[in-house]
């Protein structure tokens, strides 16, 4: 028996005869493929999965895995990186898709874009069910992940452990699922800020960069606690006084560019463009004057730090506290 879904059908059943998942992020595939075959196993403990590679799927093969079986077995087919099929497989493929097989589900795995995009409009055109998997290149786009994965295992987050674990993590989703698995596991009740520290910042590139964001943002007392809880973690003063005086450049550099798009001034400063945008919220209030004292502060902590003064915590805690005033002065 042959059937075609309907668009609800698409939508919400793992197990209708295509999902397309569309993009280049590796965590959303593997999760697009990983809730086929758990539907699959679900409905049928002796599912046949085959999991290809593009080069794996050659002409003949897909005719072979789909042809009908005397135990009309349920049968998933995972095809991955689908844009880079041959010319002869994709028209085996669009073939298929003008007649799927009762019983088979076909995941096809594709990056987007312009290569192979006549296979995705045929998919599309088949009634695939898409499940976009777009590569996270904002911040604001990974908060929003962690915030999603926290609602998802039924945990709730302050909106700052959301953007700590951001900090401290960084981009890459596997990492940033990884720890919110972790602390949903380890910790009862909201999770907050000081619960994400006391697990994650004692990276030390995380909570230096932390230390400095606090003070070039004004908020004195959060980057004082910040460095504090990273000189008992064992940072070393130096990377601090780096972050801080990357932290002050920054501002300096942006405050006196020409305006433009993110990308533009990304170029011109040698800056990411999600820098750019945190950059630009965090230079306001600052003065030329205010940028001066900042640096001067900080050149002082440096110098005393590697072995001009007789504390380094003492050198530290007064740049902060100076970064973090020079940071309001027009307010």
């Amino acid at each position: 028996m042959i059937r075609k879904p309907s668009q609800q059908d698409s939508a919400d059943n793992p197990l209708v005869p295509l999902t397309l998942a569309v993009g280049q992020e590796d965590l959303l595939l593997d999760r697009a493929v990983q809730q086929v075959v758990a539907a699959a196993r679900a409905a049928d403990a002796d599912t046949d999965v085959r999991d290809l590679t593009s080069d794996q799927l050659q002409p003949g093969t897909l005719a072979e895995l789909t042809s009908p079986s005397l135990f009309a077995e349920r049968k998933v087919v995972i095809v991955r990186n689908a844009q880079d099929l041959s010319a002869d497989t994709i028209k085996d493929v669009k073939t298929y898709l003008g007649a799927p097989a009762d019983e088979i589900t076909l995941v096809l795995l594709h990056a987007g874009g312009a290569k192979g995009k006549g296979l995705l409009d045929a998919a599309r055109k088949a009634g695939a069910r898409e499940i976009a998997c777009p590569k996270t290149t904002k911040p604001a786009e990974r908060l929003s992940f962690v915030r999603s994965e926290f609602r998802a295992l039924g945990r709730s987050a302050t909106p700052e452990a959301c953007q700590a674990l951001v900090d401290s993590i960084g981009s890459d989703l596997r990492e940033l699922a990884s720890a919110v698995s972790q602390l949903v596991a380890d910790v009862e009740g909201t999770i907050d800020e000081a619960v994400v520290g006391r697990y994650y910042t004692g990276r030390a590139e995380a909570s230096s960069f932390t230390i400095a964001d606090r003070a070039v943002e004004g908020r004195a007392a959060e980057a004082l606690e910040a460095l504090r809880w990273s000189l008992s973690t064992g940072v070393a003063p130096v990377l601090i006084t780096s972050a801080l005086a990357q932290g002050v450049r920054a501002i300096g550099k942006l405050s006196s560019a020409r305006g433009g798009r993110p990308a533009d001034l990304a170029r011109e400063l040698g800056m990411p463009p999600w820098k750019i945008d945190r950059v630009r919220q965090q230079m306001r209030g600052w003065t030329p004057d205010g940028l001066a004292v900042a640096l001067r502060a900080v050149a002082q902590a440096d110098a005393g730090v590697k072995g001009g003064g007789d504390d380094p915590e003492y050198e530290l805690e007064r740049a902060v506290v100076t970064v973090a005033r020079a940071a309001r002065m027009r307010r």
